[in-house]
């Protein structure tokens, strides 16, 4: 039921409007050094709004065996206050199923998820690494599983990184909140060139751009 109705207050899809402006990201994810998979990003300028789509593959295999298995598409619409209007994800993690839906209806943005219905009062954002404003945040929205969690920022100063296969000098910052740990990294103008993750049992995801 909870779903049925917000549904009810998502727009019907209707033509896109024309881009007038992309940018993409296309990311190799490696385990612990180990490539694993690929995350993709697109971003697309629509008048005065920002379309992201985004779409993740990961498998762990173990002696020939896939040990993990994990696909992820989301889509986000953004206005041109830097707020999050929409957001649809789904996620099958081996056997789990994850959705999340929302919209932002007034001054409120409405959330549901498998589990539970929110309703978040402030501008939201998610954790939009290809915008280095969502550093500045105290509370992001994980799109994955829909927690709205308060995030603590340190910056790292100037670190080695590889992008496109060379190492190169860039800006990092640290995030955590509640059991994520991710370090992000920057280049002089703002573009994001790579993120690091700690997963279970201390075991590094790395993003590599290439």
């Amino acid at each position: 039921v909870a779903v049925f109705a917000l549904a009810l207050l998502l727009p019907a899809h209707a033509p896109s409007a024309p881009v007038d402006d992309s940018r993409s990201w296309e990311f190799s994810v490696l385990l612990d050094g180990s490539k694993i998979g690929y995350h993709r990003f697109e971003l697309l300028q629509r008048g005065d709004m920002q379309e992201v789509r985004s779409e993740a593959s990961f498998d762990v295999r173990f002696l020939f065996v896939t040990a993990f298995r994990y696909r992820h598409s989301n889509r986000e619409l953004w206005s041109d206050d830097g707020c999050l209007t929409r957001i649809e994800s789904n996620t099958r993690q081996n056997g789990d199923r994850l959705s999340v839906q929302g919209a932002r209806v007034g001054d409120a943005f409405r959330l549901e998820t498998v589990e539970r219905t929110d309703t978040l009062r402030d501008c939201v954002m998610t954790f939009a690494s290809w915008n280095p404003e969502f550093l500045e945040q105290s509370m992001l929205l994980n799109p994955q599983s829909g927690e709205y969690l308060r995030v603590n920022v340190e910056p790292l100063g100037k670190q080695p990184v590889t992008v496109r296969g060379e190492q190169v000098d860039a800006m990092a910052y640290k995030l955590k909140a509640s059991k994520l740990e991710l370090t992000v990294w920057y280049s002089d103008d703002d573009e994001w060139l790579g993120l690091e993750s700690v997963a279970r049992g201390g075991r590094i995801i790395r993003y590599e751009l290439t």
